[in-house]
């Protein structure tokens, strides 16, 4: 095309001064997807986050199929935080059948909880965030210069997996998990195993955040809406109202009147915005700790000052400090189940199927998650709803990436490229989880 000249993985039209950037791959980003840029006159016109996952239907494969099926099947969703999608189902599911558990099967499922925090934050501070902030293409391009640090990250991550595997049947997609409670209780000696390990990933924890603290981050705030459950005794794993740095909680139940899911034309997810003001909001550490800080457990509480985080902390590159912090608390409030549990029995409550519909929201290592379910009084699912971090983070991420780049525009297309790749990790935002999409309307003439 006349007057058009290729630049890196931007194009330039120097008819009406106008560049468009893609970067096609958001590379150590679950999933596919793609950032479009595009400038006029040198000012930033359109930015949009596009994500082009194809389908992957687990509502609709979940409609029709027996309730108990439902943990296994929503484990699937994702690799890295299964037991967030398999817990809030299960939480869902026993509010529709209206089953208490004991307090010994709530206290292994914050056991359960904090594996995957433990795994998940381990690995995207050491080996997904650290590498942007020194300089490194890849965790794996920053282990020759920083070993140590590397080694200590898949340590840490082997602690969550470990503990998957005792609680949760195995590491990935565990299989333990029902409704009602767990297929088996775990024995007492296999959790104890654990206890020197998890010792020695307390302090290391506690050193991994003092390293991401100390890490050349950049000095940039936003306003956020900090959206995130909030209980009264204790830090939000899988229970509580949901609180909102705006003010005020509303109850789970109430979740569908005060945030919705929306269509937007670029992208196979669905972006969430508040109701009625039609805003964004952000979940994830910072809005969990912005919340809740009193309740993490003393070793973080103690650290979060030493370091002077701020709360809130509206700073979004201080994530990793903020995950940071909450993998403290993770071992921290293992440990203390580890060192206190004797048996669980029993080990599930019984229940009977029945026609109902119930709701559940917990924390997944990047945010809140909520799903709602409809069964039949025969036990199956006749409705499923699930609504993922990624897609709460997905408006918040575009209108952070429109702040962020006008002060970039001067910068050659692969290091605007690269700096807004950077943002997007901030929330390290896993795109496979968005489990639905936009209907495709196919008009033939």
């Amino acid at each position: 095309m006349a007057g058009r000249t290729d630049i890196g993985r931007g194009e330039w039209d120097a008819m009406t001064d106008t560049r468009t950037v893609r970067v096609e791959i958001l590379s150590r980003v679950e999933g596919e997807g793609a950032l479009h840029i595009e400038t006029r006159q040198g000012r930033l016109e359109r930015v949009e986050l596009q994500i082009y996952e194809p389908p992957r239907l687990f509502e609709s494969l979940l409609r029709g199929r027996p309730l108990e099926e439902t943990p296994d099947i929503t484990a699937r969703i994702c690799g890295i935080c299964p037991v967030a999608y398999q817990m809030t189902a299960v939480h869902a599911l026993e509010r529709a059948l209206g089953v208490q558990i004991t307090p010994e099967i709530r206290r292994l499922r914050r056991l359960l909880y904090c594996g995957e925090w433990i795994e998940s934050h381990a690995l995207h501070m050491h080996l997904l965030h650290a590498p942007d902030f020194l300089g490194y293409d890849s965790g794996l391009a920053m282990a020759a210069d920083h070993p140590l640090e590397v080694n200590r990250g898949l340590r840490l991550k082997k602690h969550g997996n470990q503990l998957l595997e005792v609680l949760g049947g195995r590491a990935i997609h565990p299989i333990n998990v029902a409704v009602g409670g767990f297929h088996r209780a775990p024995r007492r000696e296999s959790l104890q195993r654990l206890i020197p390990e998890f010792e020695w990933g307390l302090e290391a924890a506690i050193e991994a955040t003092r390293w991401v603290a100390s890490l050349p981050i950049p000095d940039y705030t936003r306003d956020y809406n900090f959206v995130a459950l909030q209980p009264s005794d204790e830090y939000p794993f899988n229970e509580g109202p949901i609180g909102s740095s705006r003010g005020g909680t509303v109850a789970v139940t109430e979740y569908e009147q005060h945030y919705e899911e929306v269509h937007v034309a670029h992208s196979t997810a669905l972006h969430s915005e508040t109701l009625p003001g039609r805003e964004c909001y952000h979940v994830g550490p910072l809005a969990r700790i912005a919340l809740n800080r009193e309740r993490l457990a003393e070793p973080a509480r103690r650290l979060a000052d030493d370091l002077r985080f701020e709360t809130p902390c509206r700073n979004p590159f201080r994530s990793i400090v903020a995950r940071g912090l909450e993998l403290v608390h993770a071992y921290a409030e293992a440990l203390e189940i580890l060192r206190e549990y004797r048996s669980c029995v029993p080990h599930r409550i019984s229940y009977t199927p029945r026609q109902a519909t119930g709701c559940a929201a917990t924390e997944a290592p990047r945010g809140l998650i909520f799903h709602r379910y409809t069964i039949n009084d025969t036990g199956q699912i006749e409705f499923a709803k699930i609504v993922p971090p990624t897609s709460q983070n997905q408006k918040q991420i575009e209108d952070d990436l429109r702040d962020w780049l006008p002060h970039l525009l001067d910068r050659p297309d692969h290091e605007l490229a690269r700096r807004a790749e950077e943002l997007v990790r901030n929330y390290d935002p896993c795109i496979s989880c968005s489990t639905h999409f936009l209907r495709v309307h196919r008009h033939d003439h």
